[in-house]
């Protein structure tokens, strides 16, 4: 399970990826059973990639002087606590509602949707780091010191968070939607 963890794996196993094979993403919107409510998730998705984006460009726009502290600050102020706050609500629901019904579903993914959970437990803390070196860079801006240091951490940590984000998102998709396609959404809504 060790291999299996986020920071380490480059993909799902075959053995987590059952439905996965028999579902390609090709095919997930032409599907019967793809519904509003996966092509909502999706969504979301897309709109945290876009986020860890922007701030990503955001910062290296200041670091490289294009864009001054004030509007810097905002943008880090709005996309960051969007970002952050919608990031673990999503994830709370997840754990909470959708992969439970899921997992009831399909019994043989359990251990895809521990594994997505036990991403999730490893996120928290990222997302946290992630506030607080947003919030020491906030606080230089504030305080009109240089934050050329704040805003290189903050820039590295996006830098560093993005790929595990990504790896995080593309594996649930693999699990979740191709378990929707299967048994459709009844009852999840």
């Amino acid at each position: 399970m060790d291999d299996l963890r986020l920071d380490r794996r480059g993909g799902l196993p075959p053995h987590l990826r059952v439905l996965a094979a028999r579902y390609p993403r090709g095919m997930w919107t032409g599907h019967p059973n793809f519904s509003g409510l996966t092509s909502f998730w999706l969504d979301r998705h897309l709109m945290f990639r876009g986020l860890q984006a922007r701030l990503e460009r955001e910062a290296a726009s200041f670091l490289d002087g294009d864009n001054d502290g004030r509007a810097f600050g905002r943008a880090v102020q709005r996309l960051g606590g969007t970002f952050v706050s919608q990031l673990h609500g999503h994830h709370q629901i997840e754990d909470l509602h959708y992969f439970p019904m899921l997992a009831a579903k399909e019994p043989r993914l359990q251990a895809a949707f521990d594994l997505l959970d036990a991403d999730h437990h490893a996120i928290d803390p990222m997302l946290h780091a992630l506030a607080g070196d947003a919030d020491a860079l906030l606080a230089a801006l504030a305080a009109g010191q240089p934050a050329g240091l704040a805003a290189g951490a903050f820039h590295d940590r996006l830098r560093g968070f993005a790929r595990l984000l990504d790896r995080h998102l593309a594996d649930e998709e693999e699990i979740v939607v191709p378990v929707i396609l299967e048994h459709g959404d009844r009852g999840l809504g």
